[in-house]
């Protein structure tokens, strides 16, 4: 069976996508490994997402931000970034930038959800689930996938959103470059008795981040950034000491805590593919960038990845024009490169630079945030950044991808 797009991987950019190509003549097969009913109901992996109001818009006009309960979206009205125990901290908020707030967080499980509802029944996508992609392949005319059923199928253009470490993307010879921080950020939701404020907190200490996501009410997304020889030690710690130490890292600003729920551990290694595209061939979402989420920016460009390329599949059918075409592929790789390339270079640098405990690392990091945050040109041009609320700028925010 031929179909015109196959997309593999149903997480949020597979999703997305395939929702993006809802209304078109296009036939449309996706597939995930996953089970169906890990996908109508995705377990609570501990990750929140900042969202940008780019991102927002797009999930509006999917539908997707309809289903979220309005517990479950948490506005980010300030955040302001800690060096070590100095008191000076790089400030943003939501009145400088005219906003009701710089962006929203919301749980992860929730938006990977929202977004399988508004997929599910859709005319012209086909859902195939608990299978995986044992090989895959292109030639001039089609690009085809087989299945670990024994089933092949061809399509005119093949997609993988399947994750920064995608098997597939090295299949059809994709290389990337591979950023591994030796780093473990060790993540929970707490309770504490003073408010947050609705404001984000990066705390960073010498040698351990601490970010801080304002839920609703008195909760908190907590992440810690630590060596990764050293994370074990501190995510096996009893509930009590690991809240007690999270209370002492924040002097005491949220007063007393307490875990509520799990705690999760994630390795840190960023990603980004050398290209995005092959013959009839293309990646989208972490597949094509997977970020260190000390910016935040890691799901918000897997939304605009899907976004680009369906702009450039729609206007190849305005044009009755192939949708696998080297021609349309090339305008999708120049315009997400352009974005994604200049970012992850930078959150690489910021990373670097905050990490590093050496004396001209710590007097530049410390001049960096009072640069920042006194020259009001750089300082309105971060806040476009923190908003994506202008052009094609991006959310600067602190803590998840």
């Amino acid at each position: 069976m031929k179909y015109d797009i196959i997309i593999i991987g149903a997480g949020p950019a597979g999703l997305s996508f395939a929702r993006s190509l809802k209304g078109t003549s296009l036939k449309v097969l996706l597939v995930d490994r996953s089970p169906l009913s890990a996908l109508q109901n995705p377990a609570e992996d501990g990750r929140e997402i900042a969202l940008t109001h780019r991102s927002i818009a797009l999930m509006k006009s999917a539908g997707a931000w309809q289903r979220l309960s309005s517990h479950d979206i948490s506005p980010i009205c300030a955040a302001k970034v800690l060096d070590g125990h100095s008191s000076y901290t790089l400030d943003f908020d939501n009145d400088n930038a005219g906003l009701e707030a710089l962006g929203y967080l919301v749980p992860n499980d929730k938006i990977r959800k929202a977004y399988f509802e508004v997929v599910e029944g859709v005319d012209n996508v086909e859902l195939m689930t608990d299978i995986s992609v044992d090989d895959v392949g292109s030639d001039a005319d089609s690009a085809w996938v087989q299945l670990s059923s024994g089933e092949r199928f061809e399509c005119d253009l093949l997609v993988s959103a399947d994750s920064r470490f995608s098997d597939t993307r090295r299949k059809m010879g994709l290389p990337a470059s591979i950023k591994d921080f030796s780093r473990t950020a060790i993540v929970c939701r707490m309770e504490h008795c003073l408010s947050h404020d609705q404001t984000a907190l990066e705390c960073f200490h010498y040698g351990r981040t601490v970010a801080v996501l304002p839920m609703n009410g008195h909760l908190s997304s907590i992440v810690v950034t630590v060596s990764s020889a050293e994370a074990a030690r501190i995510f096996n710690m009893n509930e009590d000491a690991f809240a007690a130490d999270i209370e002492r890292r924040l002097e005491g600003r949220l007063g007393a805590m307490k875990l509520y729920g799990r705690r999760h551990l994630y390795p840190l290694v960023a990603v980004h593919a050398n290209k995005f595209i092959g013959r009839r061939y293309a990646v989208i979402g972490d597949a094509a960038v997977g970020m260190h989420p000390v910016t935040a920016h890691g799901f918000n460009l897997g939304l605009r990845s899907q976004e680009t390329l369906t702009n450039a599949i729609k206007q190849a059918v305005s044009r009755e024009t192939d949708i696998g075409s080297s021609r349309v592929l090339q305008h999708y790789q120049r315009s997400h490169m352009l974005v994604t390339r200049p970012l992850y270079m930078g959150t690489n640098l910021v990373v670097g630079l905050f990490t590093n405990d050496n004396v001209v690392a710590k007097i530049a990091r410390k001049a960096t945030l009072r640069v920042a945050n006194n020259v009001a040109p750089l300082k309105r041009a971060i806040t476009r950044k923190l908003t994506e609320n202008h052009g094609d700028r991006l959310f600067f925010l602190p803590g998840l991808k």
